[in-house]
């Protein structure tokens, strides 16, 4: 595995592996890696030829007060789990490559990003599409991946790949990949480091009261009431505040009142300590649960 840092390597070491028509893949992450990532790394296998990773913790989608200073870097830990995947390239810029002096352009995603995390966190889908668009042009994949327990962020991404017309990658090679959990349910996630143990322990009331909403609306409840069970589960579970809890159309992102034959989401947003947890699990009345329930 190669890791580079400049633009100018970068390019180069692209170019090396695209010799003879082999096929790039891109997993963009923010380091701090664990089985989530790592699980995106192998399915990026079973689309292209060779695997690039990214890590860079992009300041532009924190807002003020967030925990950008606090975010876990681990960079030599996660070389090493990338290299035991077999990953070919580590893309590990830092800020000044990224965004070097007299940087001025962004992107804003309208509409699929007005909600839910953008609501709560706003301007972070604007960081978002933007660094996610400059990593595409940067180390241009034939496929990106992306973890589906972002499923907003999914959505902001194929909206911008779609509107901006990007050939490498288009909308339909950015593949979401079934959220991955731990033996508790609970989502994986890099945050989940913050958890102390006794809200780690309660954590585990997120993805239980999301099942038993689900089911609850499968079997006849009327959203709300199944909406403000879940949120009262949480609050006896310790979670403070509760961001949203919501059933959406799955392509869309509106809220959805009654479950209706094309598929939707139930998204989630809470926090407990100074963590804040985001999960989502798909439902549709008409079609089978997907795998990451």
């Amino acid at each position: 595995m190669e890791t580079v840092t400049t633009l100018k390597s970068l390019r180069r070491s692209v170019d090396e592996l695209r010799h003879g028509g082999t096929n790039l893949a891109l997993v963009p992450t923010m380091g701090a890696l664990h089985e989530g990532h790592l699980t995106l790394v192998r399915e990026a296998k079973k689309h292209a030829d060779k695997v690039a990773v990214s890590i860079f913790v992009n300041p532009t989608q924190f807002g003020p007060g967030e925990d950008l200073d606090a975010y876990p870097r681990q960079l030599a830990q996660d070389q090493d789990k990338l290299l035991s995947e077999g990953t070919d390239i580590l893309w590990a810029p830092d800020v000044a490559v990224m965004y070097p002096r007299g940087f001025a352009s962004h992107i804003s995603v309208s509409g699929i990003s007005a909600g839910l995390c953008g609501a709560e966190r706003p301007g972070h889908f604007d960081g978002v599409a933007t660094v996610v668009c400059k990593l595409f042009n940067q180390v241009m994949p034939d496929v990106a991946l992306f973890g589906e327990k972002d499923w907003q962020q999914l959505a902001v991404i194929r909206q911008m790949a779609r509107d901006l017309d990007l050939v490498r990658p288009c909308a339909e090679a950015i593949i979401g990949v079934p959220t991955v959990r731990e033996a508790d349910g609970l989502a994986m996630s890099s945050r989940n480091a913050y958890l102390s143990q006794e809200d780690r322990a309660s954590a585990a009331t997120l993805p239980a009261a999301m099942r038993e909403a689900i089911a609850a609306i499968k079997g006849g409840a009327r959203v709300s009431d199944a909406l403000a069970q879940l949120e009262a589960a949480l609050r006896d579970a310790r979670f403070h505040t509760i961001d949203y809890a919501t059933l959406s159309d799955a392509a869309t992102l509106k809220p959805l009142e009654k479950l209706g034959d094309r598929p939707a989401r139930l998204l989630v947003a809470a926090r407990i300590g100074s963590t804040r947890l985001i999960d989502n699990m798909a439902l549709c009345l008409m079609r089978s649960e997907s795998k990451d329930q």
